[in-house]
């Protein structure tokens, strides 16, 4: 019989990946109508700088699950997905 502890993690990393993922758009699509509103300003700068900022998020969220299962490991934890 599975408890509440056991479905918590499934269930928070889903919320929280949806909330990220919202945040990021609301983000970009804020900062492409910014460049729409005052000076017109090119579609391709806000485009590159939104892949920017997107692939900056992309590689902090890839070196964070690298440092997190090197401290893992580093603290004998077993991370097999088996």
């Amino acid at each position: 019989m599975r408890t509440i502890m056991d479905w918590f993690p499934i269930v928070f990393g889903t919320f929280k990946g949806l909330v990220l993922i919202t945040g990021m758009f609301f983000a970009v699509k804020w900062h492409y109508d910014q460049g729409k509103k005052g000076k017109v300003r090119e579609m391709r700068s806000v485009l590159r700088a939104a892949g920017m900022v997107s692939a900056a998020f992309m590689l902090a969220l890839v070196g964070l699950v690298f440092v997190t299962f090197a401290l893992g490991r580093a603290l004998g934890m077993d991370l097999s997905f088996s």
